[in-house]
């Protein structure tokens, strides 16, 4: 069974140790979207404390981390491009997965999971970019049913983003 939730302080260490792994795989993959004093540690606390740090877990094992924040994105406000809607959304960021997880369909899982958490608070639309390197998460995000948008700056580089309208129907 699999569940989302909020993290807790006391899981900190451990999702920080999935970002370090995630890093690391980054660089088996040829390139660098995260660099080594982003995320840290204090990155992952700080999430936790303002209640936008989440946990995916698998039978009860933590497998998974993501910050989604229903706060929006500041950087998200010029876009070389367009988002598909100026309705309130969700942003995530810094999903990563446990190497024990890993090439299991854990994004898709966590994908569906946020979508759900999102309409639960009346949030019907999500925002995310990734970095022009990272065709795996761009992959991810198109099977997800995520559209490019165009290019925003975040953290002082351009990157790819997509947005996704959950439910079309919602006032």
């Amino acid at each position: 069974m699999y569940l989302l939730k909020l993290a807790q302080t006391q899981e900190a260490a451990e999702c920080y140790g999935m970002i370090q792994d995630a890093k690391a795989f980054q660089k088996e993959q040829g390139f660098t979207q995260w660099t080594e004093d982003y995320p840290n540690e204090q990155t992952i606390l700080e999430d936790i404390e303002m209640k936008k740090g989440y946990v995916l877990t698998a039978d009860q094992q933590i497998a998974g981390y993501v910050c989604i924040d229903f706060s929006g994105e500041p950087a998200y406000a010029q876009i070389d491009g367009a988002w598909s809607s100026g309705q309130p959304y969700a942003v995530v960021h810094r999903m990563a997965f446990s190497r024990k997880y890993r090439g299991r369909g854990m994004s898709s899982i966590a994908w569906s999971l946020i979508e759900a958490l999102c309409v639960s608070k009346d949030v019907n639309y999500i925002r995310v970019d990734t970095d022009f390197q990272n065709k795996r998460m761009q992959h991810i995000l198109q099977k997800n049913g995520f559209s490019k948008r165009g290019i925003v700056i975040f953290q002082g580089s351009g990157k790819l983003a997509y947005d996704k309208v959950i439910r079309s129907d919602a006032p």
